[in-house]
């Protein structure tokens, strides 16, 4: 966790919600992905994967009120401008998920850094930097997890496990806490636009009540009321620590979906459909703790 999540909303949409004030997600952006990305990176996407480019906020400072981030070379290649004076901007840009440290020698290591838990993220040498300065906001109308039934098999005879689809029934704005990260490619060009790719990790922590039967852990899920602290790269250090130490559960509801989002491949809103009773095997309910099936 956190492994797949629908970000369906436009980016019209996420613009107004989450007060945006520059949206670049039209910028060119390096990819790891060996083949095209399906959906394009930008548009609505129901079935986020590990390694695709993703909307994600970000704050930066123009290095003095005259510039502006268009003109100072984008975010990327800002990786060097991190102490300008001017106004926070909040931008609106494509990032990569799966973290790459700036030290990293091979851009693979993202794979296996997706996720950062809340409880090593300020001790982990991955990690160290972005949350001190690095923080995004990751928007998305829920995620995807998968539940071990506890009494069903499979066909190979291993635990049966259930997708499961978290959303907030309030229809508040669901933002993750995330971080970001530059790394440059040092084969790369001086001048070469995409000699920088530039990745993000979702902050994870314990399950909340309810949704501990499904899985153990989730995303770190911000309030708008936390949003400006979590982005702004100047707050104090104990300011974000106790961001990352806050727990407010009965937000989300969750219900069965189908397996279809098993494949990355799968898209469309069909993928948020909800699974009737009847097609349940072996999986507990995660109001009540029955067994359905």
């Amino acid at each position: 966790m956190c492994g797949r999540y629908a970000a369906a909303s436009s980016s019209d949409e996420l613009i107004e919600a989450l007060e945006i004030d520059v949206d670049r997600t039209s910028d060119p952006v390096r990819s790891v992905l060996k083949s095209a990305q399906s959906p394009p990176a930008g548009d609505p996407d129901y079935n986020v994967a590990p390694s695709k480019n993703a909307r994600v906020v970000v704050a930066r400072r123009p290095r003095d009120q005259g510039d502006s981030v268009e003109a100072s070379g984008g975010l990327a290649g800002q990786a060097d401008a991190e102490g300008g004076q001017g106004r926070l901007q909040r931008q609106l840009r494509l990032l990569t998920w799966g973290l790459v440290p700036s030290w990293a020698k091979d851009p693979a290591v993202g794979a296996r850094m997706t996720n950062a838990r809340a409880e090593t993220v300020f001790e982990k040498p991955a990690f160290r930097a972005a949350i001190a300065s690095r923080r995004a906001l990751v928007p998305a109308d829920g995620w995807y997890e998968w539940q071990t039934s506890p009494v069903a098999t499979d066909a190979k005879g291993k635990p049966r496990k259930q997708p499961f689809f978290m959303h907030r029934p309030d229809g508040v704005p669901i933002t993750f806490a995330g971080l970001f990260e530059f790394w440059r490619d040092p084969g790369a060009e001086r001048d070469d636009p995409l000699a920088w790719l530039t990745t993000f990790t979702i902050v994870t922590t314990a399950a909340e009540a309810g949704l501990e039967r499904i899985h153990d852990r989730q995303p770190l899920v911000l309030d708008p009321d936390q949003w400006g602290a979590w982005l702004d790269p100047d707050a104090p250090a104990e300011q974000v620590q106790a961001l990352v130490a806050t727990q407010r559960p009965g937000r989300f509801a969750a219900y069965p979906v189908g397996r279809a989002v098993g494949n990355s491949r799968s898209n469309g809103p069909e993928l948020l459909e909800p699974v009737g009773a009847a097609d349940l095997v072996g999986v507990v309910d995660p109001a009540t703790g029955e067994v359905l099936g």
